[in-house]
């Protein structure tokens, strides 16, 4: 059995894994949140309706949430001009003949699970691969229609600007809330799906490929074959 030559490689930023998690929790909390504002329990007490304002906490945290959410998008993006090469925009669009190919060889052995006769170096993607990319730029639209919605929702009600800038996305949907509740509430689903298939596939490719994939977004390093490095400098 051939011995490989494997080297650490900084493939993740600070700042892009304090995104990742700050955005990993803000979702989170605006799932469960969100859950409970468009189904809220039914809590009897014998309290007053005053001592019972848990649902507005809830709302509170919701909005909390929202707002980090916004604020980590607008430093990533900021991050994605500055970062280094995984992190640049650039690779968020791999419509190129390597991303294409990647996005064969992705879709054909990781999705599809068929087996790889031959392993070529340049198959193996030391940042994202071009499905992942891709993935991340349609859920970035989706976050974008989320807070659009979301806002919208809120716009009526509030009393600070950021949320009234969205008092736009409202006539859109023909002034229908409840559409937008429905959009809104679509979209959330999405998220849900995205996170269970992205678990999925770090950890199968943490087991399959042994190159510390979960714990990359901990440290930034990445355990790279030395031939793989080789080729990444010469690209």
């Amino acid at each position: 059995m051939a011995t490989k030559n494997f080297k650490r490689v900084y493939v993740w930023e600070l700042p892009v894994r304090i995104f990742h998690w700050l955005n990993a929790l803000a979702i989170t909390v605006l799932i469960v949140t969100g859950f409970i504002i468009s189904n809220p329990p039914a809590i009897m007490s014998k309290l007053e309706a005053s001592q019972q304002f848990w649902f507005g906490y809830v709302r509170k945290i919701h909005f909390i949430a929202a707002y980090i959410m916004v604020a980590v998008m607008i430093l990533r993006i900021y991050w994605a001009f500055v970062g280094n090469k995984f992190a640049n925009w650039r690779t968020f669009f791999p419509f190129n003949k390597k991303g294409m190919k990647n996005i064969w060889h992705v879709l054909k052995y990781d999705i599809f699970l068929q087996n790889e006769q031959a392993h070529k170096i340049e198959s193996f993607s030391i940042g994202h691969n071009s499905v992942a990319t891709f993935s991340y730029l349609v859920m970035f639209v989706l976050a974008l229609l989320m807070m659009a919605t979301g806002f919208a929702m809120y716009a009526p009600t509030a009393s600070w600007f950021f949320p009234k800038m969205f008092a736009w996305v409202t006539p859109l949907f023909n002034d229908n809330e409840i559409l937008i509740r429905k959009v809104h509430h679509i979209t959330m689903w999405m998220f849900i799906l995205f996170m269970a298939v992205h678990i999925y596939l770090v950890l199968f490719h943490d087991w399959l490929e042994g190159r510390g994939e979960t714990s990359a977004m901990i440290s930034g390093q990445k355990f790279v074959s030395s031939e793989r490095v080789q080729e990444e400098t010469k690209q």
